[in-house]
């Protein structure tokens, strides 16, 4: 038996969520992975590849996306043959709060003598309630932890002094915490090393496909990224990965960013893999147009054949999309998230861009070369009463009328779900932006993962909308969205039909446990709930959206196996 110094765990939501009543409802329509959120963070490739580059060896068990491909899958089975010295779970967001500490339970469970380590976003918000936790050994702060994971292994390995490893709150023999303090956040990301050769190589020597795949739909619809930045400079009031959430959490005071010499070398090092879309992570301009400009003649002189899909964070001209459109020759596409069409509710959240801003976006896209525009609708902001989301559904219309036809204009409205992100303006002051939170601590967030509806895992209200109004909003708000696609000729009878009953099925589903749950027979409550299960379950990737308009259809990865094969050639000679 293989035996790793490092293990990397990913976890679903909820463990074990296949035995439980749950219904997820809409709180994935939006990202590519299912609502047992089953995608790992970069941090497991980017500190595989760290380690490994020091001569330790690795593993990625994405035992969340092994769990929602197959029923009969077993988590204790599988965790109790993987020996390692050191088993890293990822705790980057919140979701995972329940299914992240059960798997370090089960690790403790086959082997005792091994350390569990945390890390991520929330490990780095709640490393004070996770360290009270006997399963849990060690929890690496910051943002920028591939060096300081290298120094833990080689302090563990050699013997040294655990208060030296930058970032680490730690454990001594008699049980006591220790805080070394984050003293480790890189000032610019050039050093660290993103290499998907990582995840390719742990495929051929583990032959584990599916538990080393990113999530669950990645082998047939890849999505790779290259990442800009970490921090950030704008600071939306909701969300964890803001500029003053950023300061908070990972004591980050500025962005870090890779600059566009790396960024392009990322590029290139996937486009020797693979034929797979390359999501470029931040928005380019947000260092800059100089940046921008720089990484966009790198990209072209590389002459790669991937599409490309950037990020906006405000609205932008003509000029700026010629550029983009003269670097990334093979196909480039928009996401963009105003959240909501209320400029009131907008402005709110920190996006100080109007509505007009964003129409002269839309055609300014469209006529320089781009391929698709996805845009984003939330439900559950900051000065957002029911009619303020309902006008973002129905803005809808106005929106597919700036653009031509053919132009592939997606918009998407969902709830903001399910937690408000920990760390973030919204979550540290609540009255002060509308909000009633219904947890504060982790154990409040793991109680809420375990109820059996989207609707009562929700950690918050509003003043504007309780839980209830943001619950039917959402489902209002999606036919609304809906018929207004029909309206624009954007999508059939049949198929708005379709999605209008789907949504209306959800809808049904919802109220059923809200009736079950008010019953005092448990049993008979438990009955109605699993009754309803596998409706749930067939409704959990696409509620009140189509999930497969997420998807850029450029070929399975199994298409790229002669491009893989010579990758990993190059890779080999480039070492040698």
């Amino acid at each position: 038996m293989v035996h790793y110094d490092m293990v990397f765990i990913h976890a679903p939501t909820v463990y074990d969520f296949r035995k439980k009543p749950i219904f997820y409802g809409p709180v994935s329509d939006v990202i590519p992975s299912s609502p047992v959120f089953e995608c790992y963070p970069i941090g497991f490739m980017t500190i595989s590849a760290h380690l490994i580059k020091a001569g330790y060896k690795t593993r990625i068990v994405n035992i969340a996306g092994q769990m929602l491909a197959d029923e009969k899958f077993d988590a204790e089975r599988k965790i109790k043959r993987i020996e390692a010295d050191v088993y890293g779970i990822d705790l980057h967001w919140m979701p995972h709060a329940h299914g992240a500490i059960e798997l370090a339970k089960i690790v403790k469970k086959y082997h005792p003598n091994a350390k569990v380590e945390f890390g991520g976003f929330t490990s780095s918000y709640f490393y004070e309630e996770l360290m009270q936790r006997p399963e849990i050994d060690f929890v690496m702060r910051g943002d920028t932890t591939e060096i300081p994971t290298v120094k833990l292994l080689d302090t563990l390995s050699k013997g040294g002094d655990l208060s030296e490893v930058p970032n680490l709150v730690w454990k001594d023999n008699e049980g006591k915490v220790h805080n070394n303090g984050v003293t480790f956040v890189l000032d610019d990301l050039d050093d660290v090393i993103f290499d998907y050769g990582v995840m390719i190589k742990s495929v051929i020597k583990t032959l584990d496909v599916v538990g080393s795949l990113p999530w669950k739909a990645w082998a047939s619809t890849p999505l790779t990224s290259v990442f800009t930045v970490r921090g950030c400079s704008v600071n939306c009031a909701e969300c964890g990965g803001s500029h003053d959430a950023n300061a908070r959490v990972v004591c980050r005071k500025k962005p870090a960013f890779r600059s566009p010499k790396k960024l392009a070398e990322d590029v290139a090092n996937i486009h020797n893999y693979m034929k797979a879309p390359i999501f470029v992570v931040g928005d380019l301009r947000q260092n800059g147009m100089k940046y921008a400009e720089e990484f966009l003649n790198e990209v072209k002189e590389l002459d790669v054949d991937n599409h490309f899909v950037i990020e906006l964070f405000s609205g932008a001209n003509a000029e700026y999309f010629r550029k983009v459109d003269r670097a990334f020759g093979a196909g480039w596409s928009i996401e963009f998230s105003p959240d909501s069409y209320d400029e009131a509710v907008r402005l709110a959240l920190g996006k100080g861009y109007t509505n007009d801003a964003i129409e002269k976006t839309l055609p300014a896209a469209f006529d320089s070369g781009c391929s698709r525009f996805d845009l984003f609708f939330m439900n559950g902001l900051p000065q957002q009463s029911r009619e303020s989301a309902m006008d973002s559904a129905r803005g809808a219309k106005r929106l597919w009328d700036c653009v031509k036809k053919d132009d592939n204009l997606f918009i998407y409205n969902s709830p903001f779900a399910p937690f408000v992100d920990p760390g973030s303006r919204a979550f540290e002051e609540p009255e002060k932006w509308g909000y009633k939170l219904r947890a504060r601590t982790l154990e409040d967030h793991r109680k809420l993962l375990d109820s059996p509806s989207w609707k009562h895992t929700l950690s918050y209200e509003t003043i504007w909308m309780n839980r209830d109004e943001i619950a039917e909003t959402s489902y209002d708000a999606a036919i609304v969205l809906t018929n207004a696609q029909l309206e624009a000729g954007r999508i059939s009878e049949e198929g708005a039909k379709y999605r209008n009953e789907r949504t209306e099925m959800a809808r049904g589903i919802m109220h059923t446990i809200d009736e079950a749950l008010l019953l005092d027979d448990p049993e008979e409550r438990d009955r109605r709930l699993w009754a309803i299960k596998e409706d749930g379950y067939k409704l959990m990737d696409s509620t009140i959206t189509d999930k497969n308009d997420l998807d850029w259809k450029t070929g399975s990865i199994w298409t790229n196996a002669p491009r893989v094969g010579m990758g990993l050639l190059r890779s080999f000679f480039h070492r040698v």
